[in-house]
């Protein structure tokens, strides 16, 4: 079957050469985002084409982020000889009201000791001998509230043990952590870092600064606009249509801090042109202009080469930098004009 589309196109032929090949790979080859290329490839796929899209993963370690967290452990309550055991914490004894037993008629909450019965002036824990409580007397709680349940001296309040460690918390969701619950208004983030106070715009060959969405330090480098760029396109074995001319633009991004730049650094790297109108980049790469790789660790220099495919009457006024399409806050702008 025809594909109509040339970025579709370029990314069969990257795996049919590949054979077999991860998404992120191919999407690396083609200077693309991965997720884009993953629906691109599963589109294609249901189109009758040869192509399986899989993916692979660590049994385990999905099981054991799927797992949910261990279940905390509930206290028990311990009654007297001939009292009826509830299990359940929250259903009524002798028709009391629900919550934690009482001592000296005081709410007193969960007993923070260790499961087992309540310990009274550090006595066995065990149950209350007979003649204590005989089992023909009944629990006196009804008829006087405000009475003792246990011999407890008012000088010497019982000993409690020390709490025991609870259950460490769970990791939170690293994306939910980031970003908040979709569709919330921490989607919309306030608390990134304040913009450099330099300068976002320049000419070919300056370097600018901005912020990362992830908080990094970047600066950035227009080092080249060859304009046209036919010989070096036609040279990597592409052609161009009848009216189209090729655009190649060099740069450079430095990550000045200490969180790694984990995107592609040309990903929203365009063209303005005379009408305002944006030229995304071509899924091209030439290999006597290497493209760019994804990824630059805290205090490396990374340099790639970008590949345009326009009009021959259209002309070129700047190239724009930014880190998400939608978002001009962090964008950078060099004018390729004399």
């Amino acid at each position: 079957m025809a594909v109509p589309d040339p970025v579709d196109a370029r990314l069969l032929a990257l795996v049919a050469e590949a054979g077999r090949a991860a998404v992120h790979e191919i999407a690396a080859r083609a200077g693309m985002d991965p997720r884009e290329v993953a629906s691109r490839l599963i589109a294609l796929s249901a189109t009758g084409l040869p192509l399986l899209v899989g993916v692979e993963c660590d049994p385990n370690g999905l099981r054991a982020a799927l797992a949910p967290p261990p279940p905390q452990q509930q206290q028990p309550h311990w009654g007297h000889p001939g009292q009826q055991q509830h299990p359940h914490p929250h259903q009524p004894v002798h028709g009391t009201p629900s919550g934690a037993y009482p001592v000296h008629g005081t709410p007193s909450g969960p007993y923070p000791g260790p499961s087992g019965p309540y310990p009274v002036h550090g006595g066995h824990t065990g149950a209350y001998p007979p003649q204590a409580f005989p089992q023909s007397t009944p629990f006196p709680a009804q008829q006087h509230p405000q009475s003792t349940p246990f011999p407890v001296q008012p000088q010497q309040p019982p000993h409690h043990q020390p709490p025991q460690p609870t259950q460490p918390p769970q990791p939170a969701d690293p994306v939910l952590s980031t970003w908040g619950p979709p569709q919330s208004s921490s989607w919309a983030r306030g608390d990134q870092p304040a913009l450099p106070a330099g300068p976002r715009t320049g000419k070919v060959g300056t370097t600018l600064e901005t912020i990362g969405l992830e908080g990094e330090q970047l600066g950035i480098q227009l080092v080249e606009v060859v304009d046209p760029a036919d010989f070096l396109f036609t040279a990597a074995g592409y052609r161009l249509q009848e009216g189209e001319r090729a655009v190649v633009v060099h740069t450079e991004l430095t990550n000045r801090g200490q969180i790694p730049f984990a995107s592609l650094p040309d990903l929203y790297l365009v063209l303005i042109t005379t009408d305002g109108r944006q030229v995304s980049k071509a899924p091209v790469s030439l290999s006597s202009r290497p493209p760019h790789r994804i990824g630059v660790n805290p205090g490396e220099t990374a340099g790639g080469h970008t590949v345009y495919v326009l009009p021959e009457s259209i002309d070129v006024v700047s190239v724009k930098w930014s880190a998400r399409s939608d978002d001009d806050k962090r964008s950078l702008t060099w004018s390729t004009l004399d």
